[in-house]
């Protein structure tokens, strides 16, 4: 106990002297500043078609950016994002991707009271339970990647909250428990992107040092979407015990393979072949353990000065215009290249929910 206590101590000590050197981007003025940038440059540049699960990553940041600077610019960019969606998800019925955009529009819906901006996404999941979903080898399950436990989790507990329907919050344990048994490691703690990348496929797959393939963005979507899930959930809710554990396990890994710059490489255990630090996967990872530190399921003294290292990181990555630069493109596992030129939507999102977290902690 008493080692314990003094390496806690220590950790706040090497946390205290770290803030000094950065204090600036700390401060909450400077980090609304960051956000309003991003999100502006971003806005700018579109990219993808509005209800692409691209923009429902994006566009939980920009909600998250409305919530932390009460941007008027931005609340108006975000209904107009619904409005030119009809407030629809996406064409595919169970594909949890065509769904991650519907967070949005329950978190407009909850200062709107509108029910135009819920109605669609109702409907489509309520056909979707009475809809068979074909299965096959890859995708034996609904969610049968891991970076749709960001997707579609979280719009499913918040529309049950807001309907006060607990067929929904049934549905997404059903699914969500199906992924995890399907893509979490045990021995690692942390998910395969999905089966291809198991060591029982039947051409498994290493990288170059010998180590299991961990997707980071995968993975940092995977802790994005807990928490946003458990930000939701009832304390008394019965299955909320899983995902709280489930969150722990994960952060405990992810603090042990941060780099010394504070961010996270696109293959998490073998960092040396993947130089960079990533964007989007250390945004999440950033926004996951801050929130986690706020909400009182991570010591602090331990898992501050890991937040601390990453929201530095992180900054370093934004270019002057606000762009977020060295954000991975689109794939399915580590190895597309990308540099400080190279940007996407949901490297912004990540930022931005990074951002709305931090702010809230004690510096």
């Amino acid at each position: 106990m008493k080692k314990l206590l003094a390496v806690s101590l220590i950790l706040l000590l090497v946390c205290q002297l770290y803030a000094s050197d950065n204090a600036d981007l700390f401060k909450p003025k400077k980090i609304e500043k960051a956000m309003k940038k991003a999100t502006f440059w971003q806005l700018k540049h579109p990219k993808h078609k509005l209800y692409d699960w691209t923009n429902g990553a994006f566009y939980a940041g920009v909600f998250a950016a409305y919530e932390t600077t009460g941007s008027k610019k931005i609340w108006k960019a975000l209904m107009e994002m619904g409005e030119t969606n009809e407030w629809k998800p996406g064409p595919r019925l169970h594909h949890a991707d065509d769904h991650a955009i519907c967070q949005t529009y329950l978190d407009v819906y909850r200062v709107e009271k509108q029910e135009q901006m819920l109605i669609p996404f109702r409907d489509t999941i309520d056909k979707m339970m009475a809809t068979p979903y074909s299965t096959g080898k890859i995708r034996p399950i609904t969610w049968w990647w891991c970076d749709a436990l960001f997707m579609a989790p979280p719009a499913l507990v918040k529309l049950g909250e807001i309907l006060d329907e607990p067929k929904y919050l049934k549905l997404n344990d059903k699914l969500f428990k199906e992924t995890y048994d399907l893509l979490f490691d045990e021995e690692e703690n942390l998910f395969a992107r999905d089966m291809k990348y198991k060591t029982d496929w039947e051409e498994p797959r290493y990288e170059a040092n010998g180590k299991k393939i961990f997707w980071s963005r995968g993975n940092g979507w995977v802790m994005g979407g807990i928490v946003r899930v458990l930000e939701e959930l009832p304390a008394d809710y019965p299955n909320r015990s899983f995902y709280e554990k489930l969150f722990v396990r994960m952060a405990q890994r992810i603090a042990e393979i941060q780099q010394e710059d504070g961010l996270w490489r696109a293959s998490l255990l073998d960092p040396a072949s993947y130089p960079g630090g990533e964007a989007s996967g250390s945004g999440f990872f950033t926004y996951a353990l801050a929130w986690g530190i706020n909400n009182g399921l991570l010591d602090e003294a331990t898992y501050k000065p890991v937040v601390q290292k990453a929201w530095v990181g992180l900054n370093s990555l934004i270019q002057a215009d606000g762009r977020v630069g060295w954000t991975q493109p689109i794939g399915a596992d580590p190895r597309a290249n990308f540099s400080n030129a190279s940007w996407e939507v949901y490297g912004t999102g990540a930022f931005l929910l990074a951002g709305s977290e931090v702010i809230k902690m004690n510096w």
